[in-house]
Parts: C-alpha cells; structure tokens; sequence
C-alpha cells in the first residue's frame, strides 16, 4: 500500500509493451463501486474473497503487467497462485515512513482510515511482509527512488533490455 504499484506497474508495462492491469481497479469495473464502498458494505473479508476471485481470472490470461492490491496475499490460494504462475512476482518495498508519506492524504485506503496510520502500517508490514518475501522471486526497494529508475532495475533483474 503505497509503495508504487500502479504507477511502477503502468511504466513497466509501457517500456515491455504488454497490458497493464491493476486488480483493485478490475475489481472496481466488475462490480461499479470503488474499494471502500466494498469494504463499508461487504467488510474486509467480502473485499478479499473478491481479489482471490479476480487474481484467479488474471493470472489465467495473456501476458500483462499486474498490480495487485497489498493484501492479496493474506490468503494461502493467492499465495499459491502467485507462485505457480507463468511469471516474474516481483515485491515492491518500501519503508514505513515512506509509505506514510505517500499515503497520508489518500482517503480511498480503507484500512488506513484509522487514528494512528502509522501503527495500522507497521501492523499491516508485520503481517505481509513475510508473505510477500515468501512469494517474490526479487524484492525491490523502492524508497526515495524514482519510478523510472525501480523500473530500470526490474527490467534489469528480467535480463532484457
């Protein structure tokens, strides 16, 4: 969550010349109400069933860029169809103060609509960061560094050029 997904992902896929797709915002198109809407009326688990669905759908289809939503790896079938798929995961970090940065004015963040942002994010990093080290084939740090240069790095780790 805020570590540059989208915005990574969109300049990844534009330098490689394949789709970029971001599963919250697949997610949003499928059923015409935006991420917090979901979380208001399904709560966190109605929203994460949806993500396993779409992730499911995704990973089936063409050659793309996928961002997914931070959580999605909260779920085992996820974690799993990460690592079975004909592809590259490749982890987005960032520092808490880093994140803290970049999302402290983004009210579209469910999860951080909370008195102490920064404790929900050190809550949520404990919980994922793991997970998503366990999934990654590179970790990618993405701290004061500028899209295009994570992005370098990422075409450097896929050995094209």
């Amino acid at each position: 969550m805020g570590a540059g997904k989208s915005t990574i992902g969109r300049l990844l896929a534009s330098q490689l010349g394949l789709p970029f797709l971001d599963s919250d915002r697949v997610i949003e198109e499928r059923t015409g109400a935006d991420i917090p809407w979901i979380f208001d009326v399904e709560g966190e688990e109605g929203f994460r069933q949806r993500e396993s669905a779409v992730l499911g759908d995704l990973l089936g289809a063409e050659a793309v860029v996928l961002a997914t939503g931070g959580g999605i790896v909260l779920k085992d079938i996820n974690r799993q169809r990460m690592q079975l798929a004909d592809g590259v995961v490749f982890y987005l970090s960032a520092s808490i103060e880093q994140l803290l940065e970049r999302t402290s004015k983004d009210k579209k963040r469910p999860l951080l609509q909370v008195d102490d942002p920064e404790m929900k994010i050190r809550e949520l990093l404990k919980q994922r960061d793991p997970l998503y080290v366990e999934v990654s084939d590179y970790v990618i740090k993405t701290d004061r560094r500028s899209p295009k240069a994570v992005v370098q790095e990422i075409i450097s780790q896929l050995n094209i050029s």
